[in-house]
């Protein structure tokens, strides 16, 4: 699937807002209203490698890829 969605991502609780997920993949992840990170877009093909990134370097462990 090129540009379509490939995968969701889902940050569970337990966020700490670290900010380590949204500067490494901005494309997906965002700060909420209360500075946690939330889900922005879905993952897609081109960005997969770098949401596991985001994911594998949550200090945290609250990253779910599907």
């Amino acid at each position: 699937i090129v540009g379509g969605t490939f995968m969701k991502a889902k940050v569970n609780e337990g966020c700490i807002a670290c900010g380590t997920c949204v500067s490494l993949c901005p494309e997906i992840f965002q700060f909420d209203d209360d500075g946690l990170a939330e889900v922005c877009a879905d993952v897609t093909e081109e960005l997969e490698e770098t949401a596991k990134d985001a994911r594998d370097a949550c200090p945290v462990s609250v990253i779910d890829l599907e």
